[in-house]
């Protein structure tokens, strides 16, 4: 072969590589700003049951405090609200919200805490609510911003005598199961999500097929690459499996069994993955974040019976 035909090949290739590389970086650019970026997300059902506005609309009167903090890493100002139980207790239930949510969305679960003598702590995650911040964390960073929640939750109720237990729902639920693998303070005694997934990573995987028909690579890794530049993290650290593998505390796994955003099947991926104390509810018919809504008396029931066991 002549030098001047595979100099022709070797610019052809290198022509199609240059593409290829542009091409993903566009793709990873777009699905960066698509779903890590903070702004309405219109592929996220939007809107509130008649219920949630009613609960809404107590949780606004109801007196509660307004606490601040700032972010484990950067200088984020994050906001959380203290609602008070009726009557005084040691016993304080921290509740994380979901993916593009926030501290209200979860007013029907502070309600059904409240009624039930606890008092509550409700944190916006960064880039959510109340909260600072352009870059949604999925509740891996985040985890260390409640951390720090939980130390000043300590603060406030008692150290010696303070109980604790921590409730999350969707990227919530996950962000429970990150807090499982670290060593937490002796006084947060047990753990309940609802509808988590099983790591950032494949629940990112499964919208990107789900959405838009792709494989995972090269798009993922791509992503994560521009995640840890812009947004200063690691979303394969974010994996709910690894984390419960550490995890000591009892924990309540609930997930709805017609969920097709987080799917169903990452329940018993997540409850097999701990040996701790553990409970599974699986709601017939519920989709994501549903479970409450449609069945109500069992949710309530259930997750009450769990924490009257564990927070004696």
């Amino acid at each position: 072969m002549k030098k001047s035909k595979k100099r022709r090949i070797l610019i052809i290739i290198a022509a199609v590589l240059f593409v290829l590389v542009v091409g993903l970086g566009f793709a990873s650019n777009y699905m960066f700003n698509y779903a890590f970026v903070r702004e309405d997300k219109s592929f996220i059902k939007s809107g509130s049951s008649q219920a949630l506005k009613k609960d809404q609309a107590w949780l606004k009167k109801y007196p509660k405090q307004i606490w601040y903090e700032q972010s484990a890493q950067g200088k984020l100002k994050l906001e959380a609200a203290f609602v008070p139980a009726a009557k005084q207790t040691n016993k304080t239930i921290v509740v994380f919200h979901g993916y593009t949510k926030n501290k209200e969305h979860m007013a029907d679960y502070i309600r059904m805490f409240h009624n039930n003598g606890y008092n509550v702590l409700a944190p916006d995650a960064r880039a959510s609510g109340a909260s600072e911040g352009k870059i949604i964390g999925y509740g891996w960073p985040d985890h260390y911003d409640d951390l720090l929640w939980i130390k000043r939750l300590i603060k406030k109720t008692g150290k010696s005598n303070a109980q604790i237990g921590l409730f999350g729902v969707s990227m919530g639920g996950a962000t429970v199961m990150f807090l499982a693998g670290e060593k937490l303070p002796r006084q947060v005694k047990v753990l309940i999500e609802d509808c988590g997934y099983s790591s950032i990573n494949s629940e990112l995987s499964y919208q990107l097929n789900q959405m838009f028909h792709l494989p995972s690579f090269p798009l993922i890794p791509s992503v994560n690459l521009e995640t840890r530049l812009r947004g200063g993290y690691n979303f394969n650290d974010g994996d709910s499996i690894a984390q419960l593998k550490k995890n000591k505390l009892p924990i309540l796994f609930i997930h709805g069994s017609k969920d097709t955003f987080v799917p169903t099947k990452m329940v018993y991926d997540n409850y097999q993955a701990t040996s701790a104390p553990k409970q599974l509810l699986v709601v017939k018919g519920a989709s994501h974040a549903g479970s409450f809504e449609k069945k109500r008396i069992k949710y309530q029931k259930t997750v009450v019976n769990f924490l009257n066991k564990y927070l004696p």
